[in-house]
């Protein structure tokens, strides 16, 4: 949920940095400085303001929160305009594959976002489900989040379920939580796994160097994705990938944690793999992961029977794969 700006919203405040708070990390300077000019700014509301270049020295943006101060150094922090504390209903076009009076299928397009966020104010599914759906949403799972069961990534394509009720959401989210909602990706990764089939378990949790990636590591959550090769070429292969569990980017962390990277994921790398002509130039090239979210089986939260839905693999995709199999 958005918490209210403070009351400077909107404007330019400065903070000079004084030698009670020299050495200090930036993010801690600035909380301790801005105290007393403005209300409800706190250390982790600062962390964002860097993180979206809202503070800068010098006229020069600065990102880093753990950057050490010096005695005076001016740093300039813009509080962005307050933000509505709930989503927006937008009207956008929605590929609904299934609808009753308890829950929604979409098919979610590439680029769209779940739910809002820091830089993702609007357009977000969430948006537009609040159109769709009008009043009757509002509040399911939270007020940021209404109907929210489970989320895609950005660039991540295919099915997602929503619950338009309570009783709807109550009852997805125990199945996620005890595994009997099945969900079934497909991904083009690069090389070819040598086992045709095989259980990545792996505990993922946030990369200590970098909080926006997720990684394989010890003290993570209990991780499991089962894969299965379905077709091999040279340099790639199409992968379907059903998740035991369901953690932050787990498909994309596993397949990278076993060499074999989903194609375009800009995040956790790519394999450099020599193919020839166009098939190599499209591989290369692909503008986002090449994962699609192709099914999702669950138990009807009111008939109680499963219910499953499929999806067909979006265009470029399928494109991507059109080239690859000319090269077999």
């Amino acid at each position: 949920m958005a918490v209210p700006l403070p009351r400077h919203a909107g404007s330019l405040v400065r903070a000079e940095i004084v030698p009670e708070t020299e050495q200090y990390r930036l993010d801690k300077a600035l909380t301790v400085i801005l105290a007393g000019q403005v209300t409800a700014l706190s250390r982790a509301r600062l962390q964002a303001l860097l993180a979206e270049g809202c503070v800068s020295l010098s006229g020069k943006p600065v990102k880093d929160a753990s950057r050490k101060v010096k005695v005076g150094e001016v740093y300039s922090v813009r509080l962005p305009p307050p933000e509505a504390a709930l989503p927006e209903a937008q009207a956008m076009d929605l590929k609904i594959v299934y609808e009753d009076k308890d829950l929604l299928v979409i098919d979610k397009p590439v680029g769209m976002v779940v739910h809002p966020a820091p830089g993702n104010r609007d357009k977000t599914l969430v948006n537009a489900l609040l159109a769709h759906c009008g009043k009757s949403l509002s509040g399911i799972g939270g007020v940021a989040r209404p109907g929210i069961v489970h989320r895609l990534d950005k660039d991540t394509s295919g099915l997602i379920v929503v619950a338009k009720n309570d009783v709807a959401h109550q009852a997805l989210t125990r199945q996620f939580a005890d595994r009997s909602l099945s969900r079934t990706y497909q991904a083009i990764v690069w090389g070819v796994p040598v086992r045709g089939t095989g259980s990545v378990n792996a505990p993922i949790g946030r990369h200590p160097h970098d909080r926006k990636k997720m990684t394989v590591i010890a003290r993570g959550k209990t991780s499991l994705t089962h894969y299965k090769v379905l077709e091999s070429f040279e340099g790639a292969a199409l992968v379907e990938c059903k998740l035991a569990t369901g953690r932050t980017h787990q498909i994309r962390v596993h397949l990278a944690h076993i060499k074999h990277p989903v194609a375009g994921d800009p995040v956790y790398g790519a394999r450099k793999t020599r193919l020839a002509g166009a098939a190599q130039e499209a591989l290369h090239n692909f503008p986002r992961q090449a994962l699609h979210a192709m099914q999702l089986q669950f138990i009807h939260p009111r008939t109680n029977k499963p219910v499953r839905f499929a999806t067909k693999l979006p265009k470029d995709m399928a494109g991507l794969l059109k080239l690859l199999r000319r090269k077999k």
